[in-house]
């Protein structure tokens, strides 16, 4: 069940992560959400394309989303476990898009899977695997 949509989100973040800029939720729904990121000069690396902390930051930051999307405006949920394989070279000055689907959704842990896209690349450009720890209510 959705709990907060792309509006709710996209406010929450703005007023709770404020460095994050750039980031705008495309989908939020049953399946997950959809998060797209306008690259700009400071996301790229030298050799011209796209910096492996700039997709860690797109898939993380569509983890929390999609987490948040069914919880709600939890700020201290954080990530516990990440891994990410870089599979193709990112265009660059293109923007970035990412699918993030929720595999397990616990009482304490939530499990979930993000694949990166590169507009003008064919195929996946990055997969990340995450876990993220939410509080316990008190």
């Amino acid at each position: 069940m959705i709990v907060m949509d792309a509006a709710g989100l996209q406010a929450f973040l703005a007023a709770e992560f404020p460095q994050v800029s750039g980031y705008r939720l495309t989908r939020v729904d049953e399946a997950g959400v959809g998060l797209r990121l306008s690259v700009q000069d400071r996301h790229l690396r030298p050799g011209g394309t796209v910096s492996g902390p700039t997709m860690f930051e797109l898939a993380d930051l569509a983890m929390y989303a999609a987490l948040l999307s069914r919880i709600g405006p939890v700020a201290l949920a954080a990530t516990t476990s990440a891994s990410m394989d870089f599979m193709r070279k990112p265009a660059a000055g293109r923007d970035l898009t990412c699918e993030c689907r929720l595999l397990k959704l616990g009482r304490l842990l939530a499990v979930g899977d993000v694949l990166i896209w590169s507009e003008g690349v064919e195929g996946v450009v990055a997969r990340a695997s995450m876990t993220y720890a939410i509080p316990p209510q008190r």
